[in-house]
C-alpha cells in the first residue's frame, strides 16, 4: 500500500487524558493543523476539561471539528477512540528530574488505564507523560494492546532541539530538515546524542569545522539535554514543543506517512522500552532501526537501558509479569 501524502483522516476520533498544560495544548495544536474531526477531552479534574473545552471551542472553527468533556462515569468513551494520547500526570518542577515524577504518574497512569478500558483492539496509544519511556512499558502492559500500537513521544522533542542547536552552529546553512542527527535513549539526562553516524547529505558532520571539535559536540549535547530547566526556571513547564511533536506523530498516522522518528518503542534486542528511530504509520510502529555507533555512544545507550529494565522490573504488576512469561 502506497502511503496517502494527501491529506490528514479527519474521520479519525482522537481522546486527549490529562487536560493539564500540555494536554491542552496538544489539543490546541491538532484543532489548527486540523488532525481529527472529533476530539474528547479527559481530565480526573472535570470542571479542567469542561473549560478548556468551552475555550478550544473557539478555535474550532479552523478545522470543522467537535469537542466534548468526557466525564468519568462515560471515560471508557475514550478508549474506543481511534488515537489515545495520555498527557495526564504531574509535571516536572523546578529543580526536579522527569524520573523524580514516576512514583506519582505511574498511579495516574494506572487510574487512567482502568477508566477507559476497554481500549479498542485497533487505537494507537501516545504516551507523552514522563518519565515516558518506563510510563510507556507500563503502558503497554496494562492496556493489552499490541506493543506497536503503544509508543512514546520519546526523544523526539530532543532530536529536534539537537538539530535546532547544530543549524545555530553552522550559521543557519543548513535547515534542521536536512540534518540526520538523533538523540537516542532516555528523554532525560541519560540521553544519547549519536554523533557518530550523523550526517548532511552523506557528509559526517564531526567533518564540519564548526562541530570537529568534540569539546563544541558536547557543548550541544549539554544544552540539547538540559534546556527543559530553563524552560521550567522561565515559565514553569514546556508545552509547545511537545504539543507540535504529538500533533505531527498523529498526522504520520492519519496520513500513514511512515515517517522515521526517535520514539519510545520496546525493543527486543535490548528487551526495554526506550526511544529509537522508528517507522510511523497508520498501525502505529512498523519497524525499528539501529543506528550506527562508536563505542562510547553504544555503552552510555546500554547503561542506560541496565537502568531502564531496573526501575521497569520495580514498577512491573506481578500478575501481568508472570502472564507473560
Amino acid at each position: 500500500m502506497k502511503p496517502n501524502t494527501v491529506g490528514p483522516n479527519t474521520a479519525n476520533k482522537v481522546a486527549i487524558i490529562g487536560t493539564g498544560i500540555v494536554g491542552a495544548s496538544v489539543a490546541f495544536a491538532c484543532l489548527m493543523r486540523g488532525v481529527a474531526s472529533e476530539y474528547l477531552l479527559y481530565d480526573l479534574d472535570e470542571s479542567l476539561a469542561w473549560g478548556h473545552t468551552l475555550d478550544l471551542e473557539d478555535s474550532a472553527f479552523i478545522s470543522s471539528a467537535e469537542l466534548r468533556a468526557i466525564q468519568r462515569t462515560n471515560a471508557q468513551e475514550c478508549g474506543q477512540a481511534d488515537i489515545i494520547v495520555i498527557a495526564a500526570g504531574y509535571r516536572q518542577g523546578p529543580g526536579e528530574t522527569r524520573d523524580m515524577l514516576l512514583t506519582r504518574n505511574e498511579n495516574i497512569l494506572k487510574d487512567v488505564i482502568h477508566c477507559i478500558s476497554p481500549i479498542k483492539s485497533s487505537a494507537i496509544v501516545i504516551m507523552a507523560t514522563n518519565p515516558v519511556n518506563i510510563l510507556t512499558d507500563l503502558a503497554q502492559r496494562l492496556t493489552g494492546l499490541p506493543r506497536s500500537q503503544v509508543f512514546g513521544s520519546g526523544t523526539y522533542l530532543d532530536t529536534i532541539r539537537l538539530r535546532t542547536a547544530i543549524k545555530k552552529a553552522l550559521q543557519g546553512e543548513v535547515e534542521e530538515s536536512s540534518i540526520q542527527a538523533y538523540v537516542l535513549g532516555d528523554h532525560g539526562d541519560k540521553q544519547v546524542a549519536i554523533w557518530s553516524s550523523a550526517t548532511i547529505a552523506g557528509t559526517t558532520l564531526t567533518s564540519f569545522e564548526e562541530l570537529e571539535h568534540m569539546i563544541t559536540r558536547e557543548k550541544i549535547a549539554h544544552a540539547t539535554a538540559t534546556k527543559i530547566y530553563e524552560i521550567i526556571e522561565h515559565k514553569g513547564a514546556s508545552s509547545y514543543g511537545i504539543a507540535a511533536v504529538v500533533t505531527e506523530l498523529i498526522l504520520a498516522i492519519t496520513m500513514n506517512k511512515r515517517t522515521v522518528i526517535p520514539l519510545t518503542v520496546y525493543s527486543e534486542r535490548y528487551d526495554a522500552c526506550l526511544s529509537l528511530p522508528s517507522v510511523l504509520g497508520v498501525r502505529g510502529i512498523e519497524r525499528i532501526f539501529y543506528p550506527a555507533m562508536n563505542p562510547k555512544e553504544q555503552a552510555l545507550l546500554e547503561d542506560y537501558v541496565m537502568c531502564n529494565r531496573v526501575i521497569c522490573a520495580k514498577y512491573r504488576i506481578p500478575e501481568l509479569a508472570a502472564a507473560e512469561e
